[in-house]
């Protein structure tokens, strides 16, 4: 009994053994399998992290790439302005050349101008003064020739007759007594139209006022100035009490200042002094043609034309006497005249010496449209200088930022393709891996790449 017992406990025991075996066995693979299983989800993750680390790497080379195509886009445009930069330099340096020999030639020619403008002053001074008292001892004497002519030419044929008339005995005598007769009448005529020619300037204000200012206008036009742009004539404007004033002629000056004119005509006194020829009449005549010259210095001076709205004008004004030698006499006669006359803020002036004055002042105004251009080519220089100085600054701006983007360039360069962890040989071994692509890099940059 015992041995039949002793072969089922050991048929048993190899039972259990076995069953026990089989377990361990199942546990054992199972371990196998499910550390196969993580083996194989671990480099299923891992290939996934490769994928992804290679899609990044695909987009940082893609980035890297257009950012080197952008950055050899800005170099090229980086050069080409720097280029159009050194022509137009190259222009603006010979501009700024010519300006500075345009400005010279101005500076010379400006000065030879002046020059010949004050030689060209004294001699027209110089003549002026010869001619006016030439032109009046030619126009006196044109005045007198245009009276007495007929006289003359009368008496003259008168002699040939009396001649005709003597030879021919006392037969003529009735004619010659009504030629007689008619010289008597002619002459009386031309001494009546002589003395109502004199009468209606001594005794007419107005008509010697109107003579005056065409007097006035003759000296203007011989002056050289521009009507209605450097003189006005009856410039109407009123004064502080806003009462209207029209003085006979305002002299624009440069820098917006004016010079005010008024004729005064002092003729009765003077015409009747010329005429009188006993000393104490004559004395008389003078006192009274004086006294005439002061009374129209005084009513000048009390109308201010100085200060009428609108004109900018030194506290004087001129008074303009037409007549040369009733001007001359006065002057001789009276020496403290003028100085009556500043007291009064008034200077007189003459025909002779007023055309001296505004030849001067036609001349200031060429002077001074010579200096208004000079002084705009001097502002034009001044600010293509600037302009140059801008454009150089700027210039320099542009080297400085290709000279950037070159390093830039260079830096990003190298990060592709220098060194041992370069991005083109990352990019280059994921691709190997497996990865799938559907885009090569050139063979170029491959190849150029440090291993």
């Amino acid at each position: 009994m015992m041995g039949i017992e002793g072969v089922v406990a050991l048929i048993i025991g190899a039972a259990l053994g076995a069953f026990i075996m089989t377990l361990i066995s199942k546990n054992r693979l199972q371990q196998l399998k499910q550390m196969q299983q993580e083996e194989i989800n671990g480099f299923l993750n891992q290939q996934i992290e490769l994928n992804k680390a290679l899609a990044i790497s695909n987009e940082k080379s893609d980035n890297l790439a257009n950012r080197m195509d952008q950055l050899d886009r800005q170099l090229e445009k980086e050069r080409e302005l720097r280029h159009e930069a050194e022509k137009i330099l190259v222009s603006r340096d010979s501009e700024l050349i010519n300006l500075k020999q345009r400005l010279e030639e101005e500076k010379k020619n400006l000065e030879a101008i002046q020059e010949r403008s004050r030689v060209e002053f004294e001699n027209v001074a110089h003549r002026i003064l010869k001619q006016q008292t030439a032109d009046f001892t030619i126009t006196s004497q044109k005045g007198l020739q245009d009276i007495l002519t007929p006289l003359r030419e009368r008496i003259q044929d008168f002699e040939k007759k009396v001649d005709l008339t003597y030879e021919k005995g006392l037969k003529d005598q009735s004619d010659l007594k009504a030629e007689l007769l008619k010289i008597y009448d002619l002459s009386v005529t031309l001494d009546k139209d002589a003395k109502n020619l004199t009468n209606a300037l001594k005794s007419d204000s107005k008509r010697q006022g109107n003579w005056g200012e065409i007097i006035l206008e003759r000296v203007l036009e011989r002056s050289g100035l521009i009507k209605d742009q450097e003189y006005y004539l009856q410039f109407s404007s009123k004064n502080e009490q806003g009462a209207i004033m029209r003085p006979d002629v305002v002299i624009r000056l440069p820098e917006d200042k004016h010079l005010v004119i008024d004729s005064k005509v002092s003729l009765t006194a003077y015409t009747e002094y010329v005429s009188a020829e006993e000393e104490p009449l004559r004395s008389k005549k003078l006192r009274e043609h004086l006294d005439s010259i002061r009374r129209h210095i005084k009513e000048l001076s009390e109308k201010r034309y100085d200060q009428l709205l609108g004109i900018n004008s030194p506290d004087f004004v001129l008074m303009f006497m037409p007549v040369e030698p009733a001007f001359g006499l006065a002057v001789q006669a009276d020496h403290e005249l003028f100085n009556y006359a500043w007291h009064e803020r008034v200077v007189i002036v003459s025909p002779t010496t007023l055309l001296a004055t505004l030849r001067t002042v036609s001349s200031i105004w060429k002077f001074e449209k010579q200096n208004q251009n000079a002084l705009e080519i001097a502002d034009r220089g001044g600010k293509l200088y600037d302009k140059f100085a801008s454009f150089v600054n700027d210039l320099e701006n542009i080297g400085q930022n290709i000279e950037k983007a070159e390093k830039a360039y260079q830096e990003a360069h190298k990060k592709l393709i220098s060194g041992s962890g370069n991005l083109i040989r990352q990019v280059e071994q994921i691709k190997i891996m497996g990865v799938t692509t559907k885009k090569s890099l050139p063979e170029t940059l491959i190849n150029e790449a440090d291993e």
